[in-house]
């Protein structure tokens, strides 16, 4: 037996999923398969950043993922302490909840970031994806493939019946995690290296609302005495749902066996890191898993490409993980969406690793990097070379003493909390990226220079590569941020009043291309106005410029004013982008 798509898509977590949702929101034909036999069982990623949140919106679905998610205003007291019931360390406001960061996050994007776990994330993934047209497979298992010319010839596996066949599909797309049979089978080259240290969770529900609801948060990071400082640092008390719902992680030497937990055990655990020993507590599952520096420097191969944790594989720290996951999916399904509709020439995919494999170098390095960077709280409190646990909490005790050398150590913590801002507050990482590539039609200009730091604050620019600033634009009684007008169904061409022959040039080229593409004019007495002067400020062309936005919001050329040509400046600039130029 035979079945035919356009598109295949291996896994249902957030970058399979998410691609299998844009292609059906594009109108593409896809099949989604997963070995299991529904969605994910364990809350895994969480963070979703404003990023993710856009494309979310871009897909129309932004009110079911808040519905159901955590919102901003509670997730970003951290606390770093002795257990959650005990003395405080220090808090950092986090996530861009500190009023001093605040207005960064509010001028930079219509969304905030949410805490949404991923056994909530998916399903709303999975079902508006097979009610907008992805045919679903649970309990499907890719067991191989070959590609030729034309298409792709996978083999799967029904894991109910045990009856394999064929899916022949134009495109393959292996979402299937970190541990992906897909960019093993196309010979993807990573580097790093895989298990580099354990890490184990303990999932159960108890009623800690008295000892957070003041301080609400998504992280408490516990430092106590006997607390293994491998894997990704502290031990974590993590928020499921708020304030009942939790996860432990802790780390562990990957080297020797994994711990073995029973009930008791998770119990006592889980009230010694709340200092809480008679508190009522349901364990609802535990797991291991591995934290790893991995990363692909080409992310497909033909007509197979891979995403998500398949080409980047990291720790949790800085919360990138599903986020950059969607955002491997963004980029890729306009891309295959205009070459299987003839839009654009085949080359334009090879610009999705182009693009994408350096984004997956970053967020491994710098996830790790947070990672590592817990030591240096260690070190401050004198915990890595204390002898035994008693040493240890003499040492915790000594930042209150009334001496030169508790004077140091609380001096210490608080250069070891501003170092955590590049974990919990890096923005600039979270919205920063820019791509360069064929599907960027370069101006001869360079990106300016940061006034902040790049990691922690994001720059808006309409340098070509950089993704559309957001401000707030509209009429009297409506207002929208320039995101929302430029859906990823189309081009969308942006210019003023003085600039208005581009909406005639836009339409002829858009005729004879055959691409979708309109223009935004923005000035008084349009359809859209400049509320706050503010698209002015950060366009960085003249009135009568124009800006090229590709359907991921990623600005792919420009020009700064009106040419004396502009059909054919215009037409020249997409015909690039699309790999049609000549």
């Amino acid at each position: 037996m035979v079945v035919t798509t356009d598109v295949l898509v291996v896994g249902s977590g957030p970058a399979g999923a998410g691609a299998a949702l844009l292609l059906s929101t594009l109108g593409i034909p896809n099949i989604m398969i997963t070995k299991y036999r529904w969605t994910a069982n364990t809350p895994r990623a969480h963070i979703t950043n404003q990023r993710a949140m856009e494309v979310f919106r871009d897909a129309g679905i932004e009110q079911q993922v808040l519905a159901d998610a955590t919102p901003h205003h509670l997730m970003g007291d951290t606390v770093f302490c002795t257990a959650i019931a005990g003395e405080e360390i220090g808090r950092i406001l986090t996530w861009g909840t500190h009023p001093g960061r605040h207005g960064d996050y509010e001028l930079a994007s219509p969304c905030l970031p949410v805490d949404i776990p991923q056994t909530y994330l998916e399903p709303i993934l999975v079902r508006n994806a097979t009610e907008r047209g992805t045919r679903t497979l649970f309990s499907t298992e890719y067991l191989s493939h070959h590609q030729d010319d034309d298409g792709v010839d996978v083999d799967v596996r029904d894991r109910v019946t045990g009856q394999e066949y064929t899916i022949r599909a134009k495109y393959l797309i292996g979402a299937d995690g970190a541990r992906s049979q897909v960019a093993e089978d196309i010979g993807l080259p990573m580097e790093g290296a895989m298990d580099i240290a354990g890490s184990m969770n303990i999932n159960f529900k108890a009623d800690l609302s008295p000892y957070v609801g003041n301080r609400p948060a998504v992280l408490y990071w516990v430092i106590q005495p006997g607390s293994n400082v491998g894997g990704i640092g502290a031990r974590l008390v993590r928020m499921i749902r708020p304030w009942n719902e939790w996860l432990i992680v802790w780390g562990y030497d990957i080297t020797q066996p994994p711990p073995v937990v029973d009930e008791a055990a998770a119990v006592a655990v889980v009230r010694s890191l709340l200092g809480l020993p008679g508190i009522d507590v349901e364990i609802t599952g535990t797991s291991l898993w591995g934290n790893n520096e991995m990363f692909a420097r080409r992310l497909h191969h033909g007509r197979v490409f891979c995403a998500g944790d398949a080409v980047h594989r990291h720790p949790p720290s800085n919360g990138l993980g599903s986020n950059t996951s969607i955002q491997d999916s963004y980029n890729l399904a306009w891309k295959l969406a205009a070459v299987l509709r003839g839009q654009a020439d085949p080359s334009l995919l090879e610009t999705y690793t182009t693009e994408r494999a350096p984004v997956a170098e970053q967020i491994v390095t710098r996830a790790n990097r947070s990672s590592r960077e817990f030591v240096q709280f260690f070190e401050v409190l004198g915990l890595l070379d204390a002898k035994d646990e008693t040493e240890m909490a003499a040492r915790i005790e000594e930042r209150k003493a009334n001496t030169p050398a508790g004077a140091a150590k609380r001096a210490a913590l608080v250069s070891a909390m501003e170092l955590k801002h590049y974990e919990f507050n890096a923005h600039g990482v979270e919205l920063g990226q820019f791509y360069e590539s064929a599907a960027i039609v370069g101006d001869g200009s360079t990106r300016p220079e940061p006034a902040r730091d790049p990691e922690l604050f994001y720059e808006p620019s309409t340098v070509p590569g950089s993704r559309l600033p957001h401000v707030w634009v509209g009429d009297a009684r409506h207002r929208v941020s320039t995101l929302d007008l430029a859906p990823m169904t189309r081009f969308t061409l942006f210019t003023g009043i003085a600039g208005e022959a581009w909406a005639d040039v836009a339409e002829k080229v858009a005729q004879d291309l055959g691409v979708p593409l309109e223009t935004v004019v923005i000035g008084p007495g349009r359809a859209v106005t400049d509320l706050y002067y503010d698209w002015a400020r950060v366009r960085e062309v003249g009135e009568d410029g124009a800006i090229l936005v590709r359907p991921d919001k990623h600005i792919g050329w420009r020009s700064t004013s009106l040419p004396g040509d502009p059909y054919r400046a215009l037409r020249s600039a997409l015909a690039t982008i699309l790999g049609r130029a000549t």
